[in-house]
C-alpha cells in the first residue's frame, strides 16, 4: 500500500525554503507521493459552498495565497529523485488546456516521469467568473479539455474540435516520459465524477472519505467500470481522510475497503516544525502501510 502526503502550501510560510524541506524530508523519509492543491484566487467573500467542511467555507484566509501547483512540482522535481509528485486537484475546466499539456509534459519531462494529474472541476464558481470561464457544464469542459491534452502528449500532429475548444492541427513537444501519458487521476465523490473515472480515469482521488464511504462509492465505481468492459485494477484507488481523525486501525480500513493509496496530511507551521509533522506521519503509518502492500 501506497502512503502519500498533502503539502498543504499556503500562506506566507510557503516560501522556498519550507518547500523544499517538505519535499526533500518527505523523500528521505520514504513517503512515496506528494499532492499540491490549486486556487489561482480566493475571496473575502462567496456564495459557493465549499463541500468539505461543516460550514461550507474552505479552511484558508483569503490573504494566505497559494502556491501555483506546477511551478511547485517543477521546482520539487529538481530537488528529489524518487517520490511522485501529484495535482491535488488541478481545475483543469478553469486553465487553457494547451499551456495545461505543455506544463504537465515539462513536469513530467523534467521529473523522469514522476507526475500524476491529479484533476477536479472547482466548487468554487466565483473563481470560474475570476478567471473568465463559464461555470454551467464544467464537467463537459473538463472532459473536452483532458481529450484536449491527450491528443498533445500522444499525437505526432494534434487536432480536436468540439464545442469547447477547436485545436488546429499543431505540434507540442517534449511529450511525457510516462506512456500514453501522464496518468490522470480524478478528484471527486459525485456519481458524475464517478463516471468521468469509469470512462477516461487511470486513477481517483476520493477526499474526505471515511473507510465506509469508500467502500460504498467504489461499489458504485465497480459498476460504472463493468459498464464500460474496465476493471477496478484497471485504476489506482487513493483517498484523503483531509481533516478526519487518522489512526493506524483506520489505514487498515482503507486498505480492506479498496484503497491503493492513502494522502494524509501534514501540518506544520514553519520550516522547523516540518521534520517532527512528517516524520511522526513516518513512524505510525510508513511501516504499516508497507505491510498492507
Amino acid at each position: 500500500m501506497k502512503l502519500g502526503v498533502f503539502c498543504p502550501l499556503l500562506g506566507p510560510v510557503a516560501d522556498a525554503a519550507y518547500v523544499r524541506s517538505f519535499g526533500e524530508t518527505a523523500e528521505q523519509l520514504g513517503f512515496d507521493s506528494l499532492w499540491a492543491a490549486e486556487h489561482v484566487v480566493l475571496f473575502d467573500e462567496y456564495g459557493s459552498k465549499y463541500p468539505y467542511s461543516a460550514d461550507g467555507r474552505i479552511p484558508a484566509a483569503p490573504s494566505s495565497g497559494m502556491l501555483e501547483p506546477f511551478t511547485t512540482l517543477a521546482y520539487l522535481a529538481a530537488l528529489t529523485n524518487r517520490i511522485r509528485l501529484g495535482t491535488g486537484v488541478l481545475l483543469v475546466p478553469q486553465r487553457n488546456p494547451v499551456y495545461t499539456a505543455k506544463e504537465a509534459a515539462n513536469v513530467d519531462w523534467l521529473s523522469g516521469g514522476r507526475l500524476d494529474l491529479g484533476v477536479g472541476v472547482g466548487w468554487l464558481a466565483e473563481e470560474f467568473r475570476a478567471v473568465g470561464v463559464p461555470w454551467a457544464r464544467r464537467g463537459e469542459r473538463t472532459r473536452s479539455y483532458v481529450e484536449v491534452m491527450r491528443r498533445l502528449w500522444c499525437d505526432e500532429v494534434s487536432e480536436f474540435k468540439d464545442e469547447f475548444y477547436d485545436l488546429p492541427a499543431c505540434r507540442q513537444f517534449p511529450k511525457p516520459i510516462q506512456k500514453p501519458h501522464v496518468p490522470i487521476h480524478f478528484g471527486g465523490e459525485s456519481d458524475a465524477a464517478l463516471q468521468r473515472v469509469a470512462d477516461i480515469g487511470q486513477g481517483w482521488y476520493g477526499f474526505n472519505l471515511e473507510p465506509e464511504g469508500l467502500v460504498e462509492r467504489l461499489a458504485r465505481l465497480d459498476a460504472l467500470l463493468d459498464a464500460n468492459g474496465r476493471k477496478r485494477s484497471d485504476l489506482v484507488i487513493s483517498v484523503s481522510p483531509y481533516l478526519r481523525a487518522m489512526t493506524p486501525a483506520k489505514l487498515e480500513a482503507y486498505r480492506r475497503a479498496g484503497a491503493d493509496q492513502v494522502i494524509l496530511i501534514a501540518f506544520a507551521r514553519d520550516r522547523a516544525a516540518i521534520s517532527s509533522a512528517l516524520g511522526r506521519l513516518a513512524q505510525e503509518y510508513l511501516p504499516l502501510s508497507r505491510r498492507l502492500a
